[in-house]
Order: C-alpha cells, then structure tokens, then sequence
C-alpha cells in the first residue's frame, strides 16, 4: 500500500514536520490513496477542542468492511485473513481467507437484519475469543449498527451498566467458553445481566461448548441455525464519516464506566496507518496480538488495524500457561509468526516459568516485538529482547488509549531506535506536549509534566455516549485547548516519552485500566463495610495491583477477618469481575480525610508504596492520627 512508508530515521522525522505544518495535506493524502470511498470529503477536519467537538473527512462516505475486505478480495481473495487457534491444543486451528471471510460476514450481516437490526441500533456482543466475535463486530459494521464489546470476563452486573447505558436492542453471546481448564457459563452471566432490561429485544446464542442451557424461545435464538439459511452476499450500507462504529467502555474515576463512541472514517485511516508504520508490515508477514478483542487494542491491532492492511491476523482463545507456559512459543512457531504484540503481565508472567519452556523453541519467524497496555518495566524489556527476540526483533513499547483509538506514541519498527520503559517518538499527526500545573506548555528536554496532546488526530474517541458534558469535563478542561490523557510523562535528552503513571484514580492492572470508584463501590455494598478506598501499588507479575484499606461498621468488627476478605473479593468479582479482586486487604478503623470528607488517596498510595517520607500537604487532613495508625499495620 502507498502509504507515507517510514523508511527510516531521517524519513521519519520528514514526515513528522509535514504532518504538523500541512495537516490537511498530508491526512488527505493517506485517506485518498489508500482507501475506498462512496463520497469524498468537504473538509479534512473541523474541530473546537474547548468544546471536545471533532470531526474528520467531514461529509465524506465509505463503508469500513469494504475496505477491511471487499477490497482485498481480488488480489488476496486466498490469502489467510484470520487463524483461530483454539483454548485447548488438541483443537484443530482454524484457517478463514479473506473471501470466505466475506461469505461469514455477509451471511451473519443477513442474520442481524433478520432479527430487525438496522443502521444505528447497539448490538452489545459478549463471546470468547472465537471467530464469530470478529465476524459479529464486522458483520454490524456491515449494515451500520454499532457495535459494543464487553469483554467476556465481566460480570452480570458490569454487563448490565453497559446495556442500559447503550439501550443494546440485541445481545450476541454463546452457550459457553472455555479458559484454561475451566468452562465458563457466559449465557447463564448474560440472562442474569439482562433480568428486567426492556430494550433488549433479541438474544443471539452462538453454539462453542456445546452446554445445555436456559433458553427462552420468545427471546433467544440459535446463531448457528439462522446463519446457515441466511444469504451468503450482501451490500455494505453506505455510513457517514462521523457515524459511531463502536462505542467502547473503558473506566473512569467514578463509578459510572466511560462509553467511548468511535466513528468510522477517522478510526479507519489511523489505525491503518499506525498498523503499517509501527509494526512494519509487510505482506507476507503473520501478525498476533494476544489481547481480547473486548479491549481497543483488540479492535484496532487484531481485527480493524490488521484487515485494513489486508494482513493474516490470529485470534487466541486461551492463555499462555495452558496446558503449560510453553503455548505462546508453540504458536508461534505452529504459525510462523513474524510480529508479536502482547502485554507486560504476560511477558512478566512467562518470565517466572522455567526457561527450557522457551529454549526448546525455534522462534526464529520472529521479525518486530510489541509490548501494550501499560509501560513496560527494564527487567522485562530485557527478557523480551534477549530470549524471545534474539536480540535481533525491535520492541515496539505502544503509548495509547481507549479514547485514542490508535498508537499515538511508539518506536517504528526496524527505524527508531529504541530504550527501555520509553515508547520513544509520537507517530506523524499526533503533537504531544507537556503542561505544568499552570497550564503552560514545558518546552525543551529533560522534563515532567502532565501528558496532553494539542492538536486532534483522526481516531480521537468523539464522545462518551449520552454524556457529551462528561466528555468535555474529562478530557478538555484540565488543560484548556488540549487534550489531557491523565497520564504523567517525561522526556528524556533526545525528546523520548516515559509514561510515568496515572493522575487520577485509574490503576493499570495486568495491562486493564481498572477505575477504583466502581469497585469501591461494590466493597461498600457489604454489610459489615463502612467505607474503603482503592490505590494501586508494584507487583511483580501484574506491574501494578490492587490495595485496599476498608474500615468496618461496629457490627463487622468482630468478624473473621479471613472471611471478611474472601466475601469482599467475590463481591467485587459479583459486581464488577475478577480483574478487580484486592491483592490486599488492610481494615483501618478511619480513613484520613479532609475537612470536607474527601478521602486523601494520595497519603494512602504513598503508605502503599512505602513511601513515607512525605505525603505532601496534609494542613486540610481532619484525622492525622489515623494515618500512624495505618502505617503501623500496613501489610
């Protein structure tokens, strides 16, 4: 493809001026040379950034699946689009090409329509990692629903938020799925989620562990039998530009999750470019990226991102220790894979296996390395580089978000050269920036400051759905005229980003942006808890975990800590998910709080980090003495 191709260094940086002086110029021309449009555009963009209002190729027209398929059809019609390589070994992978990958999303594009699905209308999809996840989320692009992901380690509750909040008319689901050893109920989760929810109109239940379960026959309906009657073509309906895609949820600082609404043209033309630039692909190349397409690096790095490119992109239903820590370098050479993208967690997980798991592997497909979902520290850097990659395959350390849509602060592969724990370089288009506490941008290197971005790129989430005024509140107002991320940052000598850590109350867990609010939330729901508060501190293998200081109502005190903390942990995974479970657990008599009641989370991180040397300005804190208290049992 003709796209601005970094070739090297000097390109790069070439590039990188051109995209910030022309603007226009140079979006315009990745857009027109390198995708099908009904329309073109009037403007490349329009935006107020006070008002977080966005758009790009206003007015334009397209279809994002004829351009993830449709296009590849006559030139790479046989090529391998998707491998599905399945939980358990014993299962034979599974091979689709990009024409039968357009016979699976026509047909099921004609069973959404079947059921009343049109243009406009939310489809909530809560699978596994199998094929119909990504033929689903292609298939409602197809016929313009928008598409809404839950990750399928949520609970019922967790889901519930999230079809409410979207008014979901139909849910795509299945009778099962498997994780490591373990089989999980996802209809039983989903018929829970969805007592008493009256917009949901339709269930549609795809057939994997083939399970008996519960099944209402004025509600539910079998995939398989509707897929298998339905038409194998159909015509891509003709969308807007700025018309959503998906609406994603990803978690905020209060307990309500964040409905992050992505739009069509704009995520389409960055995430390509992203996809071709950072990881340097080239067409003969196998791309695996281990996440859940329920998270954005799925929708933009396995499925969207990858098939743009016309790429052979592998979907993983397992996890890296089943049946042993061997299966990740199993697959890779099964496969051949070329480019290997996965999370810290994993790699730190992987780390405490025995090496002769790795050794007795070839790994020598492997061309680019990348690392997502939090920055990676130097130990596991080093581990990747040096027995995973030989030290011969860059590591791509990938900066972005939910709400960026795309890779926005990254090494291009085979042309940055990279350091450790720095995602280096922002990519063309994206003009990073520094502010300090006053608002002012902090020029030159060498510096910290608050991350923001003062210029709008194509994939930035449009708006949170339902609540534009959240939007704005969020992103637009602690820097006025940028975009804040609520990340921290350095740059080093030469102008290399270090993403230093979260200024509010998100912890990146394993990789997943967990809000404390919500999980608060369900902690207070026990009857014996008075009030908790949630902060993040190092862990080995997750790179951060969670810690938990509850003070218990007079009742509670008596009662078996032991069991206090087993109830508190399975309310969370109740009502919010596993992911969310406390690694520890400190029951306090108060909590230290201002003279308004707001609880000081900050003295209670640094007690979690031990770091107690300054907790900064404490004149407002009411209970001063609570805080000896708590450092005198800190676990």
């Amino acid at each position: 493809m003709s796209y601005y191709k970094i070739a090297d260094l000097e390109q790069y940086f070439k590039h990188y001026k051109k995209s910030v002086r022309e603007p226009r110029k140079f979006w315009s021309k990745i857009a027109e040379e390198n995708f099908t449009w009904y329309q073109g555009w009037d403007k490349v963009f329009d935006f107020d950034f006070p008002k977080g209002e966005i758009k790009w190729f206003v007015n334009a027209k397209l279809n994002i699946t004829k351009n993830c398929i449709d296009r590849h059809l006559s030139k790479r019609g046989d090529k391998t689009a998707l491998i599905f390589e399945p939980n358990n070994p014993s299962e034979e992978a599974q091979r689709i090409t990009y024409n039968e990958l357009y016979i699976k999303v026509a047909k099921t594009a004609n069973v959404l329509k079947s059921l009343g699905i049109k243009k406009g209308d939310r489809v909530c999809i809560y699978l596994p990692m199998i094929p119909e996840l990504a033929i689903s989320m292609l298939a409602c692009a197809r016929i313009g629903a928008i598409h809404s992901v839950i990750f399928a380690g949520f609970s019922d509750a967790a889901i519930r938020s999230r079809v409410e909040d979207c008014n979901a008319k139909l849910i795509i689901t299945a009778d099962g799925g498997f994780r490591g050893d373990k089989s999980i109920k996802i209809k039983e989760i989903v018929d829970k989620a969805i007592e008493n929810v009256t917009s949901v109109e339709k269930v549609l239940v795809v057939k994997r562990t083939n399970e008996q379960v519960a099944f209402n026959p004025l509600r539910d309906v079998w995939f398989n039998d509707l897929y298998q009657d339905a038409n194998d073509t159909n015509i891509a309906e003709i969308m807007d530009a700025e018309d959503p895609l998906f609406i994603l949820y990803t978690s905020g600082s209060t307990g309500k999750p964040k409905g992050m609404v992505h739009t069509t043209a704009g995520y389409m033309v960055q995430t390509a470019y992203s996809f071709q630039n950072v990881f340097n692909y080239n067409d003969t190349d196998v791309f695996w990226c281990t996440a859940d397409l329920g998270w954005i690096t799925g929708h933009s790095y396995i499925l969207y991102g990858a098939l743009l490119n016309g790429a052979t992109t592998v979907l993983f239903e397992g996890i890296p220790t089943f049946p042993n820590p061997s299966r990740y370098w199993d697959i890779i050479d099964k496969h051949k894979i070329t480019h290997f993208y996965t999370a810290p967690t994993a790699i730190r997980s992987l780390m405490t296996a025995d090496y002769s798991y790795v050794a007795s592997h070839n790994l020598s497909s492997l061309r680019v390395l990348g690392s997502v979902g939090e920055p990676i520290n130097e130990e596991a850097w080093h581990w990747f580089n040096d027995f995973i990659g030989k030290k011969r395959c860059p590591i791509v350390d990938t900066w972005w978000q939910t709400e960026t849509g795309a890779i926005l602060i990254a090494p291009i592969a085979c042309v940055t050269p990279t350091k450790p724990t720095y995602a280096t370089l922002p990519l063309p288009g994206v003009q990073a920036v520094l502010m300090d506490d006053k608002n002012n941008e902090i020029k030159g290197n060498q510096v910290m400051g608050s991350l923001c971005v003062k210029f709008p790129w194509p994939s930035i989430a449009r708006t949170i759905w339902g609540d534009h005024e959240r939007f704005v509140k969020t992103y637009f107002s602690d820097f006025p005229g940028t975009y804040f991320t609520g990340d921290n940052a350095l740059r080093d000598e030469v102008g290399y980003y270090r993403i230093t850590g979260r200024a509010d109350d998100v912890v990146i867990v394993s990789g997943h942006n967990l809000g404390t609010a919500p999980i608060e939330d369900a902690i207070n729901q026990h009857p014996a808890v008075a009030e908790s508060a949630v902060v993040g501190f190092p862990h080995d293998i997750k790179g951060n975990a969670l810690y938990g200081y509850i003070s218990l109502k007079l009742e509670g005190t008596s009662r078996d800590k032991d069991n206090l903390k087993k109830e508190i942990n399975q309310l969370i995974a109740d009502h919010y998910g596993p992911i969310g479970k406390l690694d520890k657990i400190q029951f306090v008599t108060d909590l230290p709080k201002t003279r308004s009641g707001k609880i000081l989370r900050r003295v209670l991180r640094s007690i979690a980090l031990n770091q107690l040397d300054n907790f900064g300005d404490t004149s407002t804190m009411i209970n001063p003495e609570v805080v000896k208290n708590i450092i005198a049992n800190r676990l």
